[in-house]
């Protein structure tokens, strides 16, 4: 039977996989997670049993890690630090975790004899693109210390293939949604804001194109790729839903019953990038194509919220307390 390590475990897509690999595959899985702020452990409380074994610490903790991912043929690697603002405050903790702590996990995978290590990152490293799409084969260009990390790591990752032999694959996806999503993000945190009657904070015009993929159709994505992607090979996951913020803000200020007055245009961000793009083909061609439609999607993950406020209230209430 499989063993899968997973990193990132407690947070949004981690615990969307955790579920999805419970409900379509009979392997075991050690769920790894530091429970930082965006690691919630209410995520996959329910799930912990016979077949998934929780392990709270740090990918950068060697000793630890080590001991976790023995015995294991397979790692999805997903943990980091994800969200540009914070980046953009301090960047220190992106470098680390996303760097130094993929360094680890290459490593030790390489020590313990891994078989398959997917290694998941973002359409964010190539920056942002005004016309067309973005290929695996593209040139690099990160414009925030978030992207710079997930470029960073991405390169080490695909390092320990080159000179160790390790099974790497590297994904770059677009913007993901769906529930279990911490409200920092635009799509939860607009939700939540607008359930509360408070209004939505919109950067710059809001004219900044994002395409959106939904979670699940990622969850199948990534293991589409543990079975048939190629070794050192990069693959972009797209969702094929480009959409600018403003009128992605707009869909959801009607979905929750607001109006636009609630949409307050405020200072756009440093180095805020206009627009990305990603051509999937490479990944279409091995059978992957998303299923999930953007307008009932982004329908039920409102829904989501509005009936598991217990599960974000708290969460908000934390994130204030800290600021």
């Amino acid at each position: 039977m499989t063993k899968l390590f997973l990193s990132g475990a407690a947070g949004f897509i981690g615990s969307n996989y955790l579920r999805h690999l419970l409900t379509t595959s009979d392997c075991d899985v050690v769920a790894f997670d530091a429970l930082t702020y965006a690691g919630n452990f209410q995520s996959i409380r329910d799930l912990l049993g016979e077949r998934v074994h929780f392990v709270h610490g740090t990918i950068t903790d060697r000793a630890l890690v080590r001991s976790a991912m023995e015995n294991c043929d397979q790692v999805v690697h997903l943990a980091a630090e994800s969200h540009v603002d914070r980046s953009i405050c301090s960047a220190d903790a992106f470098v680390t975790t996303n760097c130094f702590g993929t360094n680890v996990l290459c490593d030790i995978a390489r020590q313990v004899g891994i078989e398959r290590f997917v290694h998941v990152s973002t359409d964010e490293v190539y920056g942002s693109i005004e016309a067309g799409s973005s290929a695996e084969t593209d040139t690099l260009a990160p414009r925030s210390a978030y992207a710079a990390s997930k470029a960073g790591s991405d390169l080490i990752a695909l390092s320990y293939y080159a000179t160790h032999g390790l099974p790497v694959i590297v994904t770059r996806a677009s913007n993901n949604y769906g529930p279990y999503q911490y409200p920092e993000k635009i799509i939860p945190l607009f939700i939540t804001n607008l359930l509360d009657g408070l209004g939505v904070p919109l950067y710059g015009d809001g004219h900044n194109v994002r395409d959106w993929l939904h979670v699940a159709d990622h969850c199948i994505a990534i293991d589409t790729l543990l079975v048939n992607g190629r070794i050192g090979e990069v693959y972009n996951i797209g969702g094929g839903n480009e959409i600018t913020n403003l009128d992605l803000t707009k869909r959801l200020v009607e979905l929750c019953g607001a109006d636009t007055s609630a949409i307050n245009y405020v200072v756009d961000r440093p180095g805020h990038d206009h627009r990305y793009s990603l051509d999937s083909t490479k990944i279409h061609s091995l059978g992957w194509q998303p299923s999930r439609d953007f307008t009932l999607g982004l329908e039920r993950t409102v829904q989501w919220y509005r009936r598991n406020r217990s599960w974000w209230a708290s969460l908000k209430q934390s994130h204030k307390s800290r600021t």
